[in-house]
């Protein structure tokens, strides 16, 4: 199983970044993928979430800026990043799970397998 993560990069304050993510699995189907990330001295934090079955879930510092998108039976997922602001500076990673009840929270417990990570710089 693999997560490959795409799309990072350094913008100013206001602007875009479009995220990909693409998993691979030799085991069937992921019921969820989503996006984490990690600033510089904090833990983890999930960003965004999606099932399988459609449900979606963000983070309060993201709504109404932050889209997720993708086909999880195709394992892809992808992350629109509007009015980007210096706090959303962090390495985001990519996660896909499979847990034994069938769909994901937004919780680290739930992703299984990890990308890398892709770096994503807003400046003031």
């Amino acid at each position: 199983a693999q997560v490959v993560e795409s799309g990072g990069g350094s913008v100013q304050d206001g602007g875009s970044l479009r995220l990909s993510c693409a998993a691979s699995t030799s085991t069937g189907s992921y019921y969820c993928m989503a996006w984490f990330r990690q600033a510089p001295g904090k833990e983890r934090e999930g960003v965004a979430l999606m099932n399988r079955g459609g449900y979606i879930r963000y983070v309060d510092s993201v709504k109404g800026r932050f889209r997720i998108s993708g086909d999880i039976a195709r394992n892809t997922l992808y992350l629109q990043m509007n009015n980007l602001k210096p706090e959303d500076t962090a390495v985001y990673y990519c996660a896909a799970g499979r847990p034994g009840r069938g769909y994901c929270e937004l919780t680290e417990s739930d992703l299984s397998v990890w990308g890398q990570g892709t770096q994503v710089t807003v400046s003031s």
